[in-house]
């Protein structure tokens, strides 16, 4: 039996991989955990909270649609969490429940060697992923940010907490934008698949810099195949989702992940032809 119990916390779940990445990281580390799926229904979180101080689980993963409320939830909360609006991350500290953001720092990640106050960059999207990424930005100095939804109404509430600007998402084709994140799900398996957010045959010409589609599954989404072709640099999801992944392990363990978790992954995501 584990000595320690970790796990990820949302409705639903679907198959998610990051069981086999902290799982590997135990085994191969020789760290006596487990990393579990719980699936919470929204209106169950405060009973499974209870839960978790009273079996003293020593962390969780948190995905939608709790990344917002289970704040009222903990002890602490970071300040990217707190700017973020969100948590994606409970871990203890003493005897306190803390909230951390790690998708925050996991989109940084590959960009660490951009200038991002430098970048004027075009954010594709105004849910909770856009909301770390906006922080993320926000916290590297970049104030240069447009701001678009598919639905058209949740770009301004995001715009006016980070101080970016709002647009149309028909007017999202006009601005030559060096940084281009897609923060939606369109390309992701499913349903979404065959989808994008952005035609790159409509961008301005003069059109240079990076894309960044936070869509792991699959690698290479249709936005990323066509920025490819467009001639901009790319950047898979799959660097971020590795990147917070890592930073959740840290925060529980005080360690790495070893590279044998990412190649499961990797591994995982190819056998099943990109699905979770």
């Amino acid at each position: 039996m584990p000595d320690t119990l970790y796990g990820v916390i949302g409705w639903p779940l679907g198959q998610s991989l990051s069981p086999l990445m902290h799982n590997t990281g135990f085994q191969v580390l020789g760290i006596p955990s487990a990393y579990m799926a719980w699936p919470v229904p929204e209106g169950r979180l405060g009973d499974f909270m209870g839960a978790m101080r009273l079996l003293g689980i020593a962390g969780c993963s948190v995905t939608i649609p709790h990344k917002i409320n289970v704040a009222r939830y903990l002890d602490n909360v970071s300040e990217g969490a707190s700017l973020a609006g969100a948590v994606n991350t409970i871990y203890l500290r003493g005897d306190e429940l803390c909230g951390e953001n790690t998708d925050v720092s996991g989109f940084l990640a590959p960009l660490s060697a951009t200038r991002l106050d430098r970048q004027d960059v075009l954010l594709l999207g105004a849910g909770g992923a856009a909301h770390a990424v906006a922080a993320g930005l926000r916290l590297s100095g970049c104030s240069m940010v447009r701001v678009a939804s598919p639905g058209n109404r949740r770009q301004y509430d995001l715009a006016t907490r980070f101080g970016f600007t709002p647009i149309s998402w028909e007017e999202r084709y006009q601005f030559n934008a060096t940084l281009i994140i897609n923060a939606t799900p369109l390309g992701m398996h499913g349903d979404n698949a065959q989808e994008t957010p952005y035609d790159f045959a409509r961008a301005p010409k003069t059109m240079r810099g990076i894309a960044y589609d936070l869509v792991y599954n699959p690698v290479e989404t249709p936005f990323l195949r066509d920025a490819s072709r467009a001639g901009l640099e790319t950047i898979s999801g799959l660097a971020m989702f590795m990147a917070q992944g890592n930073e959740q392990f840290r925060l529980w363990t005080g360690r790495d992940l070893p590279a044998q978790a990412f190649n499961a992954v990797t591994a995982a995501l190819g056998a099943r032809g990109g699905k979770a």
